[in-house]
């Protein structure tokens, strides 16, 4: 469990990034802090892993304060994925993926064969093992960054915008294998994006912030759909506008196949709801 006890964050300038920020974030489940630009959500992740340490206020794990934690061994001990992935250009995939555990003594050849079990774990064909980054696709990149950020099996998996500089049709490939990796791993994934859509599609619990690192509102995605707190969530989850009011299209309804069109309140197409078989009647039921 992560805690945050009144946080400030203010930087040498004179800025304040976060101000009081509380916060108890559950083990194994994912929490998404979105916000937009200046919401302080990234501050916020790399207080986890003291990358910034806070003005004031403490960040707990498991009830110890981490400011008491030597900070190198704290980063070691937790994943970390970034955007872009931040993978060493002049080392191999395998070599990217195993950085971390051989730093901290385990054995290449163990760390190697660590390595490849991580690639099979977040989709990866093994025979990519000994390209470059710059050999390898944005959406391959990225898997790579997770494979790295998972090396150490730590308990805790931060992402700062992972997935945000790859395709749409990439991008939802990569969020969906991040919740088949969770599905299986359980790990506690502190996710930071400025997307809803993603923040909803991802997290167990959502953080919407304001600038500064102010919460308007956390809870679950149907929480926060059903009840925005005030017309800044409203607006910031397109609820005022209708946005995340479907009805069917009866223009591209298929009768046939019983499938029929939902659109959002901009008469954007969002996905198909199928009518559901019959149940089979048993033999010698009469039809009603």
């Amino acid at each position: 469990m992560i805690t945050f006890d009144g946080v400030s964050k203010r930087f040498p300038d004179g800025s304040l990034a976060v101000d009081d920020f509380s916060l108890t974030i559950p083990s194994r489940t994912t929490t998404v802090l979105v916000g937009s630009s200046g919401s302080g959500k990234t501050t916020l992740l790399r207080m986890i892993n003291r990358m910034v340490d806070p003005t004031s206020g403490r960040i707990l794990i498991d009830d110890e304060d981490v400011a008491g934690l030597d900070p190198v061994k704290l980063r070691r001990r937790i994943g970390y994925v970034m955007q872009n992935s931040g993978l060493l250009p002049h080392r191999t995939v395998i070599d990217n993926v195993a950085t971390v555990p051989i730093l901290e003594g385990v054995k290449k050849s163990e760390a190697h064969a660590r390595a490849l079990e991580l690639l099979d774990t977040v989709g990866l064909d093994r025979g990519l093992a000994k390209r470059y980054p710059a050999q390898l696709s944005g959406g391959q990149q990225q898997r790579v960054g997770v494979a790295r950020g998972l090396a150490v099996d730590p308990n805790i998996l931060l992402m700062d915008e992972p997935f945000g500089a790859v395709d749409p049709l990439v991008r939802d490939e990569l969020q969906q294998e991040l919740l088949r990796i969770q599905r299986d791993l359980s790990k506690t994934v502190v996710f930071v994006t400025h997307d809803i859509d993603e923040a909803f599609l991802l997290g167990d619990q959502v953080v919407i912030l304001r600038t500064g690192g102010v919460i308007a509102q956390a809870g679950t995605p149907a929480e926060i759909l059903a009840n925005p707190i005030d017309e800044f969530v409203a607006s910031f989850v397109g609820a005022d506008r209708g946005k995340r009011s479907l009805h069917v299209d009866p223009a591209h309804t298929s009768g046939e196949r019983g499938e029929r069109v939902l659109v959002d309140g901009g008469g954007r197409a969002v996905g198909i709801l199928r009518d559901e078989a019959p149940a089979p009647r048993s033999p010698g039921a009469v039809a009603p």
